[in-house]
């Protein structure tokens, strides 16, 4: 690799980070050269029922380019969609439930609540535990943990031959009130490993400790039901990744956008249920700052879906209302909930590989069911037939098929004008053209329609906010949402069809523990509260690679007394001093008058939880400065100058547009639209009156045409008649 990274000792030092994310179509890779600062990038189609073999797919194909790539890693972070997967498609370990006596059903009993009230056919998810499997324990804990009944342990050796006999490989623990006396969870975890070896077990005073037993009793078995599946694919993966010279530690994205090892992964795979949209939010915060850029919408669309996320003051709001396997995918309420700490992140089933049909009454609809990999939208010619978003910008020209992978993965536009004609365009009787715009244009609806929402929700108004738009579709359609949201600025960021891998390598480590409390803030024991916060700082360091902890960050769960839904709450300082617990008070107040629109003086406060989060930042990635153009407008050189035709709606009909090589568009150039910017993992659309500036580190920031009028002036020839 060169003279000045040789080692004395014959070993190459450690000198890259690799960031490897995995997402319903692609698996895309990223490495960070920190000596020459240099990133390299690719992309493979993944692989579902196996999805190491894209893994190791991908770093081959890095390897080509960066030899001795993985003994000179230091780093390599990865996020996956697996744990997921494994519960949409019910591929989970045979999994028993061990649960209070009397609480066996707890799964289908849930909240007793209704998501869609007026739908006479509602349908719930079918619980990952059948019932035969789930068995009820003689032992009772009060809420304030006394212990009122012992454990059975008859019981729990009654109940091993069962679990031999089906096979069960592992078990959720779940008693009522374990959170505040566990001691019957420990217990009930040494009996089944001396009489089942192997078995894997999950405790809910582990996962989940605190209130709510539904939610507990839920987030345990997900824990338990997917954790055979991840150990052995991190086992295989790791183990793979040493034969090919990588010795250091696997690390994990969590959901809550902090990074673990792989073997606290592996101990605890609840945590990275949803890490793949996690290290896109962090990408967009990442270059957020970078751009002193505060509020934010981060836009993820790749091909199976579109993940929105606001960021205020540089920072995305987490929530623990998850929910998996949704029945009706969208309606909170009809999935299987999970309460671990994510992104709040909005959803969309609107990707590059989201089918297009005519529904029942002959309406267009796009979505929210995806070609996904496997076969793929029909320009893949991987044996997908339905028309897709994808074929849909193929056929409007956004996507030249010769140039799609940087060339290494040509597309067939005549299949996908194949698949849009037949399934769209003849029986609507529109021309091809005009059936492809209204998909792109209705997906684009769709998910400016839900973010509007979205963004009303968290009381922001779109026209102040900026769009960070990645992924491998997020760009082809970042200016058209910007339209429609009224937002009048989009940022491009380098290589955003792999931001999400990016973002893996620009977070921190971070494990965050929690203890239920329950105690009313008048009424604390100053010298209690801060034992069971250094408790809680030492198992959350502790879960970190080498104990690595830099910092702590304390947040206390508060409400008013007899309210269910507490806000969280950042705690500098003792607990124990009145000054602090006024400054909590104070803040609670503030951000309950935000949320709420009013505050409740005279009802007392109530301390429900604390957690206590375990941070060591990553180290920075120094994004090289590049050299600037002495000329600003658009570049001209030969290869940038060649045009293409893309459908241009104002005038239905095919217009010529430039066509530039993003690479070769130096700091300081515009590029006025229409005009298409391409790269190797995405493309990006200028509509008429959108002006492109390239800033000093590659970024693409876009000033979106407000009204018709700007448009006519910059581009009078690209005007509606």
């Amino acid at each position: 690799m060169g003279d000045d990274v040789a080692d004395t000792d014959g070993l190459a030092p450690a000198r890259f980070r690799i960031g490897i994310d995995i997402g319903g179509t692609f698996t895309d890779f990223t490495a960070v050269d920190d000596v020459t600062g240099k990133i390299t990038v690719t992309k493979h189609l993944t692989t579902p029922d196996q999805p190491e073999k894209a893994v190791l797919a991908g770093l081959e194909g890095l390897t080509e380019r960066l030899p001795d790539l993985l003994p000179q890693s230091e780093a390599v972070v990865h996020a996956t969609t697996l744990a997921t997967n494994v519960v949409i498609e019910r591929k989970g370990a045979p999994t028993a439930l061990l649960t209070t006596e009397g609480f066996r059903d707890i799964l289908e009993i849930g909240r007793e609540s209704r998501y869609h009230l007026y739908d006479p056919f509602i349908r719930f998810p079918v619980p990952l535990i059948p019932r035969p499997l789930r068995v009820g324990v003689s032992e009772r804990v009060y809420a304030d943990g006394t212990v009122i009944k012992p454990l059975d342990e008859d019981d729990v050796l009654g109940a091993v031959e069962l679990l031999r006999s089906a096979g069960v490989r592992s078990v959720a623990v779940c008693y009522l009130h374990a959170y505040r006396e566990p001691e019957h969870e420990r217990r009930t975890r040494d009996l089944l490993l001396d009489a089942l070896p192997g078995v894997s077990v999950s405790l809910s005073h582990e996962v989940h400790p605190e209130p709510k037993e539904y939610e507990r009793t839920s987030t345990t078995v997900v824990d338990a039901y997917v954790k055979p599946v991840i150990d052995g694919y991190l086992e295989r993966l790791e183990a793979r990744l040493d034969r090919l010279g990588y010795s250091q530690r696997l690390l994990m994205m969590q959901s809550n956008g902090g990074v673990i090892s792989a073997e606290t992964a592996r101990r605890h795979p609840i945590q990275i249920i949803e890490s793949g949209p996690a290290a896109g939010v962090e990408a967009a915060a990442y270059y957020g700052r970078l751009l002193g850029e505060h509020d934010v919408v981060s836009f993820d669309m790749g091909g199976t879906t579109a993940k929105l996320c606001l960021l205020q003051g540089g920072d995305a709001a987490r929530t623990r209302s998850f929910e998996v396997d949704r029945v009706s995918r969208f309606r909170q309420g009809s999935g299987i909930p999970v309460a671990i700490p994510v992104y709040d992140l909005l959803e969309i089933g609107a990707g590059g590989g989201s089918i297009a049909r005519l529904n029942d009454l002959g309406l267009l609809q796009v979505g929210p069911d995806s070609a996904g990999s496997d076969p793929g939208p029909a320009c893949y010619r991987s044996g997908g037939t339905a028309p897709t978003v994808t074929d849909a910008n193929v056929v409007l020209g956004h996507l030249d098929p010769d140039h799609f992978l940087g060339g290494e993965m040509p597309l067939d536009a005549a299949a996908a004008r194949t698949a849009v004609n037949e399934d769209i365009a003849k029986p609507s009787e529109l021309p091809v053209r005009q059936a492809a715009c209204s998909i792109v244009d209705l997906v684009n609806e769709t998910m400016a329609a839900a973010a509007r929402i979205h963004i009303a929700d968290k009381g922001k108004d779109a026209k102040g906010l900026t769009i960070v738009a990645f992924g491998g579709a997020g760009p082809l359609h970042a200016c058209a949402l910007a339209r429609k949201l009224g937002c009048r600025r989009v940022i491009i960021p380098p290589l955003p069809g792999v931001m999400s891998s990016f973002g893996l390598l620009a977070t921190s480590l971070a494990f965050e523990q929690a203890a239920a409390i329950r105690q009313l803030l008048d009424e604390l024991d100053g010298s209690e509260i801060e034992k069971q916060r250094r408790d809680l700082e030492i198992a959350a360091a502790a879960a970190l690679p080498d104990n690595a902890a830099e910092r702590f960050r304390c947040i206390a769960e508060i409400c008013h007394l007899s309210q269910d839904y507490p806000l969280e709450v950042e705690i500098s300082g003792d607990l124990g001093k009145p000054l602090t617990l006024e400054k909590a008070k104070a803040d609670f107040r503030r951000q309950y008058e935000d949320t709420y629109g009013r505050t409740d003086d005279d009802n007392p406060l109530e301390l429900v939880a604390l957690r206590v989060q375990a941070l060591s930042p990553p180290r920075p990635i120094e994004m090289p400065a590049l050299e600037r153009s002495d000329t600003r407008g658009t570049p001209a050189s030969a290869e940038e100058n060649r045009t293409r035709q893309i459908y241009q709606r104002s005038r239905d009909e095919m217009v010529e547009a430039p066509v530039f090589v993003r690479e070769s568009l130096k700091p300081g150039t515009e590029v006025a639209g229409p005009a298409v910017i391409e790269e190797r993992e995405s493309t990006t659309v200028l509509g008429v009156g959108d002006l492109a500036i390239v800033d000093d580190i590659g970024c693409l920031v876009i000033q979106i045409a407000p009204t018709g009028a700007e448009a006519v002036q910059r581009h009078p020839e690209f005007a509606s008649s």
